[in-house]
């Protein structure tokens, strides 16, 4: 398993007990309650640590190599998924999937942004940064889904929109607007969920819905903490002041009404128990697609505007 830094107490506890595992495991010796004493020091270490996360801390578990990707939740969620590819004007973009499924027996849309996990993977889903095409993939299937009255869950894990030179020649921003646009603009059930890292116009082009939340050592934000320090301080270093000032966490977002609700992760991260986290999101998204399904089309989009809209006000307040 992969340690962050915060973790290196807690790694070298788990390496003694790989240790005498292998010693009870080789030489027959039965040291299981020596192994017991230290698996209830991790526990009660990884307790303490994740109680008092810092946002800089949430960034780096929102980041983890290991965390539960957008595949890994369609496979778990969803039976039956149906890829559906291309925005039939450029071409196919795999940093976003999506694509019709069953979510507990009920047609769903299901669309994500996939970061990859490997070098191969991040390569091929362009590190979860999407092209105007992937933008433009999303609206289509969107619009699918308008038309045949099915709603749709969207899963958002990025750094932020492609920042190339190909992507801006191919239309980006005007992409990720028409995509907000069309999220703003359906009629079906509208659920997202961040379940890693949210950044920026990359993140909110899918994340406009009618219930936004959030899992709870995730993290959506305007902008990196990175990137804002280096615009406001221009030392990469002030990353942990930036995402401190930034208020990029879940607790910090529901706080300020940005976001609906949080899922609970395990003690140490949604990669130490990835299906306790994959029950705990089918029960949520069941709840709040079963309460959006008793309310009238034109309704939910009044609402959902509505919201997005009074946030803007809020803001202007300030």
């Amino acid at each position: 398993m992969h340690f962050l830094d915060f973790e290196k107490p807690i790694a070298e506890l788990e390496g003694k007990i790989a240790e005498l595992r292998h010693l009870s495991d080789s030489d027959g010796l039965n040291i299981a309650e020596e192994v017991s004493r230290l698996q209830t020091r991790v526990d009660r270490d990884l307790r303490q640590a994740y109680a008092k996360l810092t946002p800089w801390q949430k960034t780096q578990v929102a980041r983890h190599p290991e965390r539960p990707h957008t595949v890994d939740y369609i496979k778990a969620l969803v039976e039956d998924f149906m890829p559906l590819c291309g925005d039939r004007a450029f071409g196919e973009d795999a940093a976003i999937i999506g694509g019709l499924g069953r979510f507990n027996g009920k047609s769903v849309m299901m669309i994500g942004i996939e970061k990859g996990r490997d070098t191969e993977t991040r390569i091929k889903h362009s590190f979860g940064m999407a092209r105007p095409e992937g933008y433009r993939k999303a609206k289509r299937l969107m619009e699918l889904a308008d038309r045949f009255a099915v709603p749709v869950v969207t899963l958002v894990d990025t750094a932020g929109a492609y920042p190339g030179v190909d992507a801006e020649e191919r239309g980006q921003a005007e992409a990720i607007a028409r995509c907000i646009e069309t999220c703003l603009d359906v009629k079906v059930p509208l659920v997202s969920l961040i379940i890693g890292e949210g950044g920026s116009g990359g993140a909110i082009a899918l994340a406009v819905a009618n219930v936004v939340l959030m899992m709870e050592h995730s993290i959506y934000s305007v902008i990196s903490p990175e990137g804002c320090a280096s615009i406001l301080w221009r030392d990469g270093e002030q990353a942990k002041t930036a995402a401190e000032a930034l208020k990029i966490t879940a607790q910090d977002l529901e706080r300020l009404g940005i976001i609906d609700g949080i899922i609970p992760e395990p003690i140490g991260g949604a990669h130490r128990a990835p299906e306790t986290v994959f029950t705990a999101v089918r029960d949520t998204l069941e709840m709040h697609l079963n309460q959006l399904a008793r309310i009238d089309g034109a309704q939910l989009r009044a609402r959902r505007r509505d919201k997005f809209l009074q946030m803007g006000r809020a803001g202007l307040s300030i």
